[in-house]
């Protein structure tokens, strides 16, 4: 028989749990929007730092060096900082479920028998 107190503590413990993926979501959540951020302001200085070369160039050599340049690293920080956030989005998922992981062991034994 199901005792009260058995029901409370397992309404606490769940409480318990979904607080606790709360928080990892809100935390992961702004490490990402940090993250976005973080890139966003690269890549404008980047293409300010282009545009200035650009319009400083003297002959079409230089202006296509400075587009190469350019390309090449918008890319290899495009990339690099894809991969982090990437990352981060993985590390927000494992975050979120890993609360849930107690209650699921506690579930499934009870639900083989």
């Amino acid at each position: 028989m199901i005792k009260l107190e058995d029901i409370q503590q397992y309404g606490k413990e769940h409480l318990e749990t979904v607080v606790a993926s709360a928080t990892s979501v809100h935390s992961g959540l702004q490490a990402i929007a940090t993250a976005y951020g973080d890139y966003t302001k690269k890549s404008f200085e980047e293409t300010r730092s282009f545009v200035e070369k650009l319009s400083g160039a003297k002959s079409l050599d230089k202006a296509l060096e400075a587009q190469t340049e350019f390309a090449k690293s918008a890319y290899e920080t495009f990339v690099a900082d894809s991969q982090k956030i990437a990352g981060l989005y993985t590390d927000l998922a494992k975050q979120t479920y890993k609360p849930f992981e107690g209650l699921i062991a506690k579930v499934t034994p009870a639900a083989a028998a």
